[in-house]
């Protein structure tokens, strides 16, 4: 994609050459085998107001350097905040002694797979930078929005917040890259609260708008209309609130893309990170069901299965030039139809599985974190002829159709899993009969995707992510996008959460 915009001279000013050959000559000669260099300055600013008034706004900003090395087989890592020449060769003999260190404990040499050398600049897809609009401006348009839901009947409560991030990183490395990037993210997100005064339940819903990788413009511009969902809240909210209970038991499963991106995520993502399928990555989040043994025999899903990986689609969570090990951005498959046929890997792990090169996975949420191998943006992908969501649920005699994601459940395989969402109406003949409550979907993650019969055409596509994914010790937070079309599961099992809980 061209670029229209660079990176902030204010990053580029910074010493990054003097750094660069300071830490990398030395590491040099202290015989490693391989050193890489970042520099990274990343600035966060949260907004969250209640009913309307501010409750908070907080800025933050993290400015380092890491210095990362092979040496004779072993990892070393270290960083610092002070960016001078002294620190960073203090920084590259630090990690050649943590890697001397780690050397009696190493069973597995190090050793990454190839990749040619880059000299370039990325910039993420975004037109406002939202750190360059006044926060008065940005407070004042929350207040706006919020005060619209706030003003309907039948709201008791809103919640309302926007997250941005600025990400500028600086990277070299032995091999003779030099790569300079910067990527934008926004978050805003409002909740209703509403109170059925003749019963006293109470129900809360939250807008369906996603994450993405874009500037201030996303909220102040016309991307989403968020007005015009804003607007639908209040009766939607009415409706929930009146809603009879579902009657647990078998149903066929209409999933809009709100929701099936979390699917996706907990399901398919993390179980085709390869250090979790190889056990290398267990004490967080578990492992995987979906071990190397079985990679081009299982039948994760049905034959219209068919998901990417991907660090380079627009906008999104987890878009890249660059990966933290100078790896380009780039798609691949993980699954095709229905099969398991890749997986995420880093550059040490495709050497350890005889692979010719990474796929790009490696990232470290700020400069004082070692890269780890992460998720990318995991999309399951449209029938190219497929129907619309209307035409799905036409087709569905008796289901249930979900919309936004609230709260999950999955084991630590990745393998049997629980949600719920924001939403969930009952299917009669193939039209929506009003809006249900208590719902919960459960299956195990082959069940599932084995069960899924019609997938959606590419108008039901959109690309849906979180801003929280949670991966290493110490714990590291990255952003992550999924697309997918709306996608009809058949004879699913649909849980009472009331009746559920209270066993």
């Amino acid at each position: 994609m061209a670029q229209t915009r660079s990176v902030d001279e204010s990053f580029l000013a910074l010493p990054l050459s003097a750094l660069t050959e300071a830490a990398l000559t030395r590491a040099v000669d202290l015989g490693c085998e391989h050193a890489d260099l970042r520099v990274e300055r990343v600035r966060t600013q949260t907004v969250r107001l209640r009913d309307a008034r501010l409750e908070a706004l907080a800025d933050g900003e993290d400015l380092g350097l890491a210095v990362r090395v092979v040496h004779e087989g072993t990892w070393g890592f270290a960083a610092g905040v002070v960016l001078t020449a002294g620190e960073a060769v203090r920084l590259a003999e630090e990690a050649v002694a943590v890697a001397k260190v780690s050397a009696a404990m190493n069973t597995d040499r190090v050793e990454l797979a190839p990749e040619p050398s880059y000299d370039g600049e990325w910039v993420s897809a975004y037109e406002i930078d939202p750190f360059q609009v006044p926060d008065a401006e940005k407070t004042g348009l929350l207040v706006s929005l919020s005060e619209q839901l706030l003003a309907a009947d039948g709201v008791e409560h809103v919640q309302s917040s926007c997250m941005h991030v600025k990400e500028q990183k600086y990277y070299a490395d032995t091999a003779g890259t030099r790569t300079r990037q910067q990527r934008v993210r926004i978050h805003p997100e409002f909740t209703a609260l509403a109170v059925d005064r003749s019963t006293g339940a109470f129900e809360s819903m939250r807008t369906l708008a996603p994450p993405v990788g874009r500037g201030w413009e996303y909220l102040a511009g016309d991307t989403w209309d968020w007005r015009g969902e804003l607007a639908e809240i209040p009766e939607l909210l009415r409706e929930k609130t009146k809603a009879p209970s579902v009657s647990p038991g078998r149903y066929d499963l209409v999933v809009d893309p709100s929701n099936l991106f979390l699917t996706i995520h907990e399901s398919i993502g993390h179980a085709t990170e390869l250090d979790r399928a190889l056990g290398y990555e267990a004490a967080y989040a578990g492992t995987s069901f979906a071990t190397v043994d079985k990679l081009g025999t299982l039948q994760y899903g049905s034959p219209l299965m068919n998901v990417t990986g991907d660090r380079i689609v627009e906008h999104g969570l987890s878009t890249v030039g660059w990966d933290d090990e100078g790896v380009a951005g780039q798609q691949w498959d993980l699954v095709r139809d229905g099969v398991l046929v890749g997986y995420q890997v880093d550059r040490n792990m495709a050497r350890l599985r005889g692979m010719a090169r990474s796929n790009g996975c490696a990232f470290a949420d700020s400069p004082s974190h070692v890269p780890v191998q992460r998720m990318a943006n995991v999309s399951l992908q449209p029938a190219p002829d497929g129907p619309s969501t209307e035409e799905i649920i036409a087709g569905v005699e008796r289901g249930i159709y979900v919309v936004g994601d609230k709260s999950w459940s999955i084991d630590m395989q990745r393998y049997n899993f629980q949600f719920t969402g924001q939403r969930f109406y009952k299917i009669e003949s193939g039209r929506l009969a009003g809006q249900l409550r208590d719902v919960a979907y459960q299956a195990t993650t082959t069940d599932f995707w084995g069960s899924m019969s019609v997938v959606g055409g590419p108008q039901t596509y959109v690309l849906n992510g979180a801003f929280n994914c949670g991966k290493a010790q110490p714990g590291q937070v990255a952003a992550v996008s999924h697309g997918c079309p709306t996608a009809l599961f058949e004879n699913t099992t649909i849980l009472n959460t009331v009746q559920e809980g209270g066993r």
